[in-house]
């Protein structure tokens, strides 16, 4: 079971202007608690060396801290979880890896990725997307859009399937209501954050967004 942290979810990058870290720092100083590490081509020891660095700044924030694609790397330092792409590690052999205590998230495009991955395994949360086009994405599956998921979402409740299902791919604060009426239960960020004047104060307007109930302080 995960905690109710997954319905905003930010994903570092880096820019010619931020690194890895600071991504990460700016989205846990706005009250994001959710952070998944995603470095693709990085070497395996500066991977390390940085997952080490935000996990430290996770703990710190009381927050979540996922590894992109890593299952080896997130059991030797003992992150919460892992987020599996669908040219990773089967769900199933990173779940005989990592024991019941992590947390495993799968990317999915379509009902039919969900079906797929649930005849052998079943997931924590599914990452569904892209909303829209995204640069930061290589080789980007098909566009949903707001009637995509609302399919999406339909067909899940109509079979019990109850696992979360996160929003991704292209989302700036101004589709976050349409997309949240969809049904997803929430929403993975990456650049909408960084293209921000204030970063800061970017993530912390949609934190309010999305958690209208709930006060961050730090």
């Amino acid at each position: 079971m995960i905690s109710n942290n997954c319905r905003l979810q930010f994903i570092t990058h880096y820019t010619e202007k931020y690194s890895y870290i600071d991504t990460a720092r700016m989205a846990l100083e706005g009250g994001c608690r959710w952070i998944q590490l995603r470095m693709k081509d990085a070497g395996s020891s500066l991977m390390e060396d940085t997952a080490i660095v935000i996990q430290k700044m996770c703990k710190d924030y009381g927050a979540t801290f996922i590894v992109d694609d890593h299952v080896l790397l997130a059991k030797k330092i003992n992150a919460d979880g892992v987020h599996l792409g669908k040219n990773d590690m089967p769900i199933a052999e990173a779940r005989k890896t990592l024991g019941n205590s992590f947390i495993i998230g799968d990317t999915v495009n379509s009902f039919e990725d969900i079906l797929n991955t649930l005849q052998s395994a079943t997931p924590d949360y599914f990452g569904c997307g892209p909303f829209r086009f995204t640069a930061t994405k290589k080789n980007l599956a098909p566009i949903l859009g707001y009637e995509g998921y609302r399919t999406i979402v339909k067909k899940m409740k109509n079979m019990n399937i109850n696992i979360p299902l996160i929003g991704i791919g292209g989302i700036e604060r101004s589709y976050i209501p349409i997309l949240l009426e969809s049904g997803v239960n929430g929403i993975a960020l990456s650049s909408s954050i960084l293209k921000a004047l204030n970063p800061v104060k970017e993530m912390r307007d949609i934190v309010k967004m999305m958690y209208k109930e709930r006060e961050i302080t730090n």
